[in-house]
Parts: C-alpha cells; sequence; structure tokens
C-alpha cells in the first residue's frame, strides 16, 4: 500500500511533534515535512509534493485562511484545517470549508488528546477526497419570474457539503422552491452555517424549528446533534424535528429525511451531493419508487463520491448532475408548466 504523504503545518512546535507523532504510529502514513509559516509551507510543497496538508490557522505573517485561499487556487489539494480556532460553531472553521479544505478538527493538546484519536482516519479520508476551486462570490440573485409547481427539495449532503451547498444556493433566487438540507455536521456547526448562509446567498436559510410551515424562498436546515429533519404532512407541509436513532451513523440522517418525504411522491425531489459513506440511498430509493424525481452530484465534480455512488449503485437515481449546474436543474424541475406554455 502506498504511503500518504503528509505535510504538517503549524507555528507551534508542540502540536507539529503530537501531530508527527500520533500519525507515525499508523501504517498509512509518512510525515514528509513540517513547516512553521506560509513561506516555508509553500517552499515545502514544491519541494515535497505532499498528498495531503493539515494546516494550522493562527501563524506569523499570513495565517491559514489566507494561505488556503491562494493555495485553493494555485495548486488544489487536499486540506485538513487542525486549530484551535475550528472549534465546535466557529465561523472561521466554515469559513475553510467554504474555501476548499476537506474537514476541520480541533487542535490537540498534551491534555486533550480526544482530536488525536480521530485524526488518522479524517486525515486519510481528507487525503483520498477531490480538490477545485470554490469560487462563491456570485451577487445575490433577484426575485424571479418563475412560479413554483408546489414541488419541494430535499438534499443531503456530508463531507465537502459546506462548498457545495454553497455551490447550490448562490445562483437560487429569492423566491427559489422550498429546501430541506440535512448536512452532516455537529449540532453547534448548523446555527453558524445558517446564518453564514443566510447572509450570503438571496433565499432565506434558517435552522428548522419543530412545526415550523414550510414555503417557498426558504431553506431549513436539520439541528443534528441528536436531532433528525422530516416532513409532517398532516396540516399542510411543516417541519417536523425528532430525536435521532441512539446509534445512528450519521446525524443528522439523510435516509430519514428522504424517507419521510415518501408520501409526497411526484411533489418531490431528492438531492444527494458529495459525502463520505452511504446515508441516503436507501432513502433516495424510497423516494424514486414513490414517484419522485432523484438526482446526485457526478463524480468529476464531488469531494468524496461517497454517498451519490451508493444511491447509483442501487438504482436509487434518475439523473446524475454537474454542481455547478444542480441549481439550474432544480429550478426548471420546480416551475409551474402552466407558466411555461403561456410564455
Amino acid at each position: 500500500m502506498q504511503l500518504v504523504r503528509v505535510l504538517i503545518v503549524d507555528d507551534s512546535a508542540t502540536a507539529r511533534s503530537l501531530i508527527r507523532t500520533n500519525l507515525m504510529r499508523d501504517r498509512r502514513f509518512s510525515v514528509v515535512g513540517e513547516a512553521a509559516t506560509a513561506d516555508e509551507a509553500r517552499a515545502a510543497i514544491k519541494r515535497l509534493n505532499p498528498d495531503v496538508l493539515t494546516l494550522d490557522i493562527e501563524m506569523p505573517k499570513m495565517n491559514g485562511l489566507e494561505f488556503l485561499k491562494r493555495l485553493m487556487k494555485l495548486r488544489p489539494m487536499p486540506v485538513l484545517m487542525v486549530s484551535s480556532q475550528t472549534e465546535k460553531g466557529s465561523q472561521r472553521a466554515l469559513e475553510a470549508l467554504s474555501l476548499g479544505a476537506v474537514d476541520c478538527i480541533g487542535k490537540p493538546s498534551a491534555f486533550m488528546n480526544d482530536e488525536l484519536k480521530t485524526l488518522p482516519d479524517r486525515l486519510y479520508i481528507a487525503a483520498n477526497a477531490q480538490t477545485r476551486t470554490l469560487n462563491n462570490n456570485t451577487p445575490k440573485a433577484a426575485k424571479s419570474d418563475w412560479i413554483w409547481n408546489g414541488k419541494t427539495v430535499f438534499l443531503g449532503a456530508s463531507t465537502g457539503g459546506v462548498g457545495a451547498i454553497e455551490t447550490v444556493l448562490s445562483t437560487m433566487p429569492e423566491d427559489c422552491p422550498p429546501i430541506l438540507i440535512s448536512q452532516h455536521m455537529p449540532s453547534g456547526f448548523i446555527e453558524s452555517l445558517a446564518q453564514r448562509l443566510d447572509r450570503m446567498f438571496a433565499p432565506g436559510v434558517q435552522v428548522a424549528e419543530d412545526g415550523q410551515e414550510i414555503t417557498p424562498g426558504q431553506v431549513y436546515l436539520a439541528p443534528g446533534g441528536k436531532y433528525d429533519l422530516v416532513l409532517d404532512q398532516k396540516r399542510g407541509l411543516h417541519c417536523k424535528i425528532i430525536n435521532g436513532e441512539p446509534n445512528a451513523l450519521y446525524s443528522p440522517s439523510v435516509d430519514v429525511m428522504f424517507k419521510s418525504a415518501v408520501g409526497l411522491g411526484k411533489k418531490s425531489i431528492g438531492v444527494l451531493l458529495t459525502g463520505m459513506g452511504r446515508d441516503g440511498a436507501d432513502g433516495m430509493k424510497a423516494m424514486r419508487n414513490a414517484g419522485a424525481q432523484t438526482i446526485a452530484q457526478d463524480e468529476g465534480t464531488c469531494v468524496v463520491y461517497g454517498m451519490p455512488k451508493a444511491a447509483c449503485d442501487i438504482g436509487a437515481v434518475v439523473k446524475t448532475v454537474e454542481l455547478n449546474k444542480t441549481a439550474d436543474f432544480l429550478m426548471a424541475a420546480t416551475r409551474s408548466r402552466s407558466e411555461i406554455t403561456t410564455k
């Protein structure tokens, strides 16, 4: 097995030593170098050609976010942010994910080693992820002349999902179809993510609340943590927040959300974006069997082609779509046909 070549970028010698020692116990990795500044990191990348970077945010002269931004434009490569600034709910962590980092974890210390336990597996996933330059600086879309046909969108994502969701929402008008999203993420991040998306894009974005009416122009994020977001059709269309399974592999669950949409039949659209694992595959198959349109992000634009592939493998997907064409597809699929015929 070819070893994953790792470059550790951190201005703290102690943090570099902890990361290096932890990774050297794992036979999948070879730590090929270390850097304490952005200049050192730039030179090391050219000299060593690593497969993946661990990158701190707080560094002298140029911080990690600015370095990440330049790196993803000039030489896109897998990056795992390892920083005290990427703690739960951190806006800077979300900014790093938006810029193209595959994952973020808190900086380990000699006294707090929980993050160290997860570092090898998460770094291995990051090293095998696809990378691309993200550019979500699209101006907010104005209100369109589009008329809603009553279809609701249910979207699931995981690793790489923050950037993918931003790409989808970046061209959505303020009167877009209602969208329910389950993104694998700790609950503390979800509120920060909703605020970020609401500020950046035209549709209203919020963390879903129990009993909340579902309306066009609004995006509802599953709260995560111990809770899942599902559809309640008893009194029209409403959000319902339920307790997740105690030993669930994924939180919030895309499968649980998709299966709740089965009763809508042709009035629903299932979307699976980039992500590790197979969450959403079975739920999407149930949606398709009930008459829903189902689409998955194509392999070429996925950071991790796990969830979409799993859905494709069991025949749950009607169509694969490039990420930057997903918003156009959804707007066309939710446009009233009577509006089209009168133009």
